[in-house]
């Protein structure tokens, strides 16, 4: 599996500590930036992101701000992408299950980096269940 993390300022700490964690657990990523805490438009790294995931280079991405709201926003602009805001685990896991989703956005104002880790690692577990939920994962397809 490759993925692609991105923050943008109020989310950079969130997604340093998130880095170390993938690089411990050998996972295939690549980190789109930015690299400071420098002042950002978190638009200029959620939609390339988002093209990238689309466009099948990366399998799934993450991206962090300071709510997720905003990442999660712009991502679910482009075509193809499902991106799920997530601050617990179940949640984490339901959105890969259900709903297929795949590009996963959090909020470092809202949850640390303990829970965060936790929620990466189930999201990036979970497969995608099909069957019933096909038929709804289509739907936002149309």
């Amino acid at each position: 599996m490759k993925v692609i993390i991105a923050s943008d300022h109020g989310g950079f700490n969130l997604k340093q500590s998130i880095v170390a964690k993938l690089r411990e657990n050998d996972v295939d990523f690549t980190d789109f930036g930015p690299d400071s805490d420098a002042s950002v438009d978190y638009p200029d790294f959620a939609r390339p992101v988002a093209e990238k995931v689309a466009a099948g280079e990366y399998d799934r991405g993450i991206l962090i701000c300071g709510t997720g709201i905003g990442m999660s926003i712009s991502a679910n602009k482009v075509k193809g992408i499902r991106c799920a805001l997530v601050h617990d685990t179940f949640s984490a896991r339901a959105t890969r299950a259900h709903n297929n989703s795949n590009i996963l956005a959090m909020g470092e104002r809202v949850i640390g980096p303990g829970l965060a880790d936790d929620i990466v690692d189930v999201w990036l577990a979970t497969e995608y269940e099909g069957g019933r939920h096909e038929r709804r994962v289509c739907k936002i397809e149309e």
